[in-house]
């Protein structure tokens, strides 16, 4: 019994590999860009499961940059080191103390995990923050919150030259100030911006969430951008969903083909949304 049940395991694992061969097709050679962040950071389990599943994107043929935050771990240093720490409208006050430990931080500490979680499963991951090679020159976004920044000016040569060498980019949302600041940037926005700068075929911003829902909290399997203006200025949109959508709108704007939000909780998301014809939580587009 125990030997049939494993047979139809194997059959349903040949299934599901046979039926994602148009979608293994459609994505040879494109950029996917994943934000990553929330739930799976903290899990040793779930963060190699992500690493693998970073790794079989690649060995299919596309190009994957991860774009991560870091909010938790960046609480936990500042609360040891005794410095307080303020959020305005969901966005951390820093200063220049601050500013150093975010960069530490995420960085060192967050971003190193991600790359050794990734050459475990066989690839070759490499740091970076937005400040390498001006990858991510930024404007300060206001006053107010000290060194937070938006990005302003982007050159993505140096991800592309990574392609080209079969290494997966890990970037820290830290930018560059054009007179030498260091910023502290929004790990959604930062993605946004890096995928636009690559014109990306696919944005995905894992969250801890299932996607864009109705106000029957259904979650929506595909919505366009003028959608999602409508469901913000109605209300159905609010909270913390409403700088994930616009960042999927400012991605579109800037040329990315289709951003998704989608629960970076669920096993194997990114497989999920990529390679089987239902996909996995909200697809946005133009």
């Amino acid at each position: 019994m125990k030997t049939q049940n494993m047979n139809r395991d194997w059959i349903a694992t040949a299934r599901t590999l046979n039926q994602a061969l148009p979608n293994l097709q459609r994505y040879t050679g494109a950029i996917v860009v994943v934000k990553f962040g929330g739930h799976a950071m903290g899990d040793d389990a779930a963060m190699d499961e992500f690493a693998r599943d970073i790794v079989l994107m690649q060995m299919v043929g596309v190009n994957p940059v991860i774009v991560h935050g870091g909010g938790p771990m960046i609480n936990e240093k500042l609360d040891a080191l005794g410095i307080k720490s303020e959020f305005v409208n969901g966005k951390r006050v820093t200063d220049a103390a601050t500013v150093e430990v975010v960069e530490m931080v995420l960085s060192g500490l967050v971003g190193k995990r991600i790359v050794q979680a990734i050459n475990r499963q066989g690839g070759k991951a490499v740091g970076l923050s937005g400040k390498d090679a001006n990858l991510m020159v930024c404007k300060q976004t206001n006053p107010d919150l000290g060194f937070v920044g938006t990005p302003d000016k982007m050159d993505a040569s140096i991800l592309r030259d990574l392609f080209e060498k079969g290494t997966i980019p890990v970037i820290a949302p830290i930018g560059a100030g054009h007179n030498g600041e260091t910023f502290n940037v929004n790990g959604d926005t930062a993605a946004g911006a890096i995928a636009a700068a690559l014109k990306a075929d696919r944005l995905l911003l894992l969250t801890d969430v299932e996607g864009v829902k109705n106000k029957s909290g259904d979650v929506l399997t595909e919505l366009t951008s003028q959608s999602i203006r409508d469901m913000i200025a109605d209300g159905t949109i609010a909270g913390g969903m409403i700088p994930k959508t616009e960042t999927a709108l400012l991605a579109i704007d800037g040329g990315v083909r289709g951003v998704v939000i989608l629960d970076g909780r669920a096993p194997n998301a990114c497989l999920l949304e990529l390679y089987t014809s239902h996909g996995a939580g909200t697809l946005i587009r133009g």
